[in-house]
């Protein structure tokens, strides 16, 4: 990787080092005052402080400053923004968790849909997977809050994250940094520039990451002596171990061509290509629960009757928890130190005995009866218990699959033509793919208690048109727009619980067509007073022919049916004989949506640098199906549509010869039909909750006093709370939970963040200058999942990053000495609860405190 690194960074100098003679050096301009930031937030050319959303916009050096590396690094920053890199059981950075007011998704599954919409030069990015970008050529970045149904479209119920890449300029021209830092950290990133013609110029950028990770893979003790079952002997997509957890190996390439064919008419052509083999995210294990009640092998069961075979199985199937009942964890503790009468007498004999079935030879493993207490030391296995629980946020026993593989490319063409002095129409194609697979051992074990492994092919089309013009004197100023999209999903789940006493395997396929036509008009009335009246239609069609199969045969062991099929299948659910292991219906399933999303809103204008305004607006995220079953179902369970209704009052003042900005919103949201993520025994499934209401506030402060010296404050209030919970959302409080209510808190929603970021240069005269930066971002504490379980909240954290730039007085060259997290503090970014499943409860930590050092050139 580095010498790949090497090479291209060579590369990349060598097309741009002519223009260090041809042009001279220059420093940036300061006036002293706070500096105007252009957003296309409303599909035309505005300052953000004269566009009625709450928005965070921010430059690319500003990006760099603060060492924001990619999507979810901008979290600090912007207040009521919850951004992870990974979602529980992901095992991967490169899947954003995005919440805005309260409202995201945080999950990668291909069935599911994202709250908060990832553009990327105007490209909807379907997948959280893939979502959280490296920002290596940015022009800015724009964060728009609250439904943006209208102009952006469905799945953006929360909001929008608009990322916005340099155009070829016109002057050939390089920028670049190297930077190294803890754990062998080794970053790189450069732009060329180069016109072709006067009117024909392009842009090539190559950034890579390379990192070690911060959690060691350390041997357990003694474990050597314990018999186990290697990773290849149950079924994944790769197998491929790491010394470490939590590190990155990634590179990317950008690239644009640009032609100004004529004063009217201009063409972008663009593409991008990021490659990524990595370990997966670190993980702890917080909370072993093989102790808890199950529904396996009770002491008091009842008959199952199958036809032909009589009563063949004993099992308490009127509840999920059986008196004196295991879960997976407490039935496997029960197989290997049990002996063989005391596992009859639970009628366990078939579920403690060989793994996996006939139908797939090849994944056939012997049996765990008895094996600790048969007097022969060469066949012990390792226990479930609380030797497995962290104690070391930086150290795992785990042994199995660590990994985080991707391409991620697309190509895109954009068309601009102006019809007129007016009239302006915008096409926007792009085609995109991405190939993921990722592995996670997640038990803190060298035994397989719960390892997952997942492979999502996707690909994308999307077409878009935007006629935007104005009128009477630009008193009106208006865009229609149409928009096509389809997308495939394949997505496979590969899951080992407990040494394989359930070894799910399932493709799922998912199609997705959608189109829309939207429209929006902004009216200045007078001097004081505009309008906007604005609406989207949306029409949206999907599918999935979901394949998810049990290997061990689970089902069948648990009654006792001998044989894998017929005439057992039938009365365990199963609906196709042919497929006798396969959990998911057989004929494909499809839906339609429709959904209409209007926006209003109205300006004041009393001064003109302040702007009053109010606007109501709806946002709409689709429904779809769940795809992780634990049983058998006669029917594809599926959830229904998500919406919200926000109201917003905000200002936007820039004061005192720009050198005071005062930002601030207030809102109120009603959002209904809530899809969350509800553990279901051994299952993760998306649900519809209820309804809630979610109220806050935020306000964005700058302030520049004097020459080189500014200070930019935030802060977000926001209280998400349900206010109806359907009946299969309750969850209620137990030993590890604290449960689902009325009145209680959304997951991925703290209530207060502040954010405090002064900075100065310092003028040295000849010798340049010296930058100096810090933020401190306090965040109050949040729930890291639906149920809130106890030992997964994130409590209240106080970050703080700085850094020091050393500016050669000719502009060419800067040095960067810097920290991230200085204090080290250490908390869960996510985490999932297998309590009635796997027998642990599980997360993802923070990354410790780390320095860098950058050394950056531009000619």
């Amino acid at each position: 990787m580095k010498l790949i690194t090497s090479t291209a960074l060579a590369t990349i100098f060598a097309m741009a080092a002519p223009a260090h003679a041809q042009e001279q050096s220059v420093t940036e301009e300061d006036s002293g005052g706070i500096a105007e930031i252009v957003v296309t937030a409303q599909k035309r050319v505005e300052n953000v402080q004269d566009v009625p959303i709450a928005i965070s916009a921010f430059t690319a050096n500003s990006l760099k400053e603060r060492a924001v590396g990619d999507v979810s690094s901008l979290a600090n920053i912007s207040p009521n923004v919850s951004l992870d890199a990974g979602t529980p059981f992901s095992g991967s950075t490169s899947v954003l968790s995005a919440y805005i007011r309260g409202i995201g998704q945080n999950d990668f599954a291909a069935n599911l849909d994202p709250g908060v919409g990832v553009y990327l030069d105007g490209v909807y990015l379907a997948r959280t997977v893939g979502a959280n970008l490296d920002l290596p050529d940015v022009e800015r970045v724009e964060i728009l809050k609250g439904p943006q149904g209208t102009l952006f479209g469905r799945n953006t119920i929360g909001g929008a994250i608009s990322i916005v890449t340099r155009n070829p300029g016109k002057e050939l021209s390089f920028n670049g940094d190297i930077t190294t830092g803890r754990y062998n950290r080794l970053d790189v990133k450069g732009t060329a520039n180069i016109p072709i013609t006067e009117t024909l110029g392009a842009s090539l950028t190559f950034s890579s990451k390379d990192r070690d990770g911060f959690q060691q893979r350390v041997d357990y003790p003694g474990a050597g002596r314990f018999v186990n079952d290697v990773d290849q002997a149950f079924r994944s997509n790769y197998y491929q171990g790491a010394n470490s957890n939590g590190g990155s190996n990634e590179w990317t390439v950008r690239s644009k061509l640009r032609w100004e064919a004529s004063s009217r008419l201009r063409l972008t052509l663009s593409g991008d290509y990021l490659r990524q083999d990595q370990a997966a995210t670190a993980n702890n294990v917080l909370a072993v629960t093989a102790n808890d009640p199950g529904p396996f092998a009770p002491t008091a069961d009842r008959a199952l009757v199958i036809p032909g075979l009589g009563a063949t199985a004993l099992y308490d199937a009127s509840s999920g928890l059986a008196p004196n009942g295991f879960n997976f964890a407490g039935l496997y503790n029960f197989c290997i130190g049990s002996t063989g009468a005391e596992i009859a007498a639970r009628n366990a004999t078939a579920l403690c005995g060989p793994r996996g079935t006939p139908l797939n030879p090849g994944q056939q493993l012997g049996g765990l009866a008895s094996v600790n207490v048969d007097g022969d030391p060469n066949n012990d296995r390792l226990p479930i218990d609380n030797r497995w629980v962290t104690t070391d946020p930086d150290k795992t026993y785990a042994t199995g699959n660590s990994y985080s593989k991707m391409k991620n490319w697309g190509i895109g063409g954009t068309v601009d033509f102006d019809l007129s002095d007016s009239i302006s129409l915008k096409s926007i194609t792009s085609y995109r793919k991405i190939d993921w697979s990722s592995g996670l051992d997640a038990d803190n074990a060298p035994i397989r208690i719960l390892e997952f492994a997942f492979s999502l092919r996707q690909w994308q089309f999307s077409q878009e048109f935007q006629l935007t013009g104005h009128a009477f004197d630009k008193k009106l100023n208006y865009v229609l727009g149409a928009y096509y999209f389809k997308e495939n999903n394949d997505l496979n789940d590969f899951v080992t619980f407990n040494q394989g006493l359930l070894q799910i395997a399932g493709p799922n396929k998912l199609k997705t067509k959608n189109y829309a036509f939207f429209g929006q008009v902004d009216y200045r009335l007078n001097d004081l007073i505009g309008i906007t009246v604005g609406g989207r239609y949306t029409h949206e069609d999907k599918g999935i022919n979901g394949g998810q199969s049990d290997l061990n045969g689970f089902n069948y062991k648990l009654f006792n049916c001998p044989v894998f099929g017929d005439p057992c299948s039938t009365p365990l659910g199963f609906t196709n004989p042919s497929q006798p292991l396969r959990y998911y219906v057989t004929p494909t399933q499809n839906k339609s949506f429709s959904n209409f999303s209007p926006k209003f809103g109205l300006q004041l204008h009393p001064a003109d640098d302040l702007m009053i305004y109010g606007s109501f607006a709806k946002g709409y995220k689709t429904g779809g199906w769940t795809t992780r079953l634990s049983n058998p179902l006669p029917y594809a369970p599926s959830f229904d549509e998500e919406k919200a209704e926000s109201f917003e009052v905000g200002l936007k003042s820039t004061l005192l010869d720009r050198r005071l900005q005062i930002n601030a919103a207030a809102f109120t949201t009603k959002f209904d039909g809530i899809q969350l993520n509800f553990q279901q025994g051994v299952s993760p499934t998306i649900q519809n909750a209820g309804t809630a209401r979610i109220k806050g506030f935020e306000v964005e402060l700058t302030v520049a006093p004097i020459r080189n010296f500014s200070v930019a404050t935030s802060v977000g209030y926001t209280d998400a709370y349900y206010t109806s919970v359907l009946p299969q959302a309750i969850v209620a409080p137990n030993s590890h939970q604290a449960g689902t209510a009325i009145g209680v808190s959304l997951p991925k929603t703290p209530k207060w963040k502040f954010n405090v970021s002064p900075r100065y240069e310092v003028s040295l005269g000849a010798a340049g200058s010296l930058l100096l930066l810090a933020d401190y971002t306090h965040t109050s504490s949040q729930w890291n999942d639906t149920e809130r379980t106890l030992t997964l909240l994130r409590p209240a954290t106080d970050l703080l990053n700085a850094s020091a730039t050393y500016k050669a007085m000719n502009g060419v060259w800067e040095l960067t000495a810097g920290g991230t997290n200085i204090t080290s503090e250490r908390f869960l970014t996510s985490g999932g609860t297998q309590q009635n499943g796997a027998g642990i409860i599980f997360g993802t930590p923070n990354r410790p405190a780390e320095w860098y050092l950058r050394f950056g050139m531009k000619f």
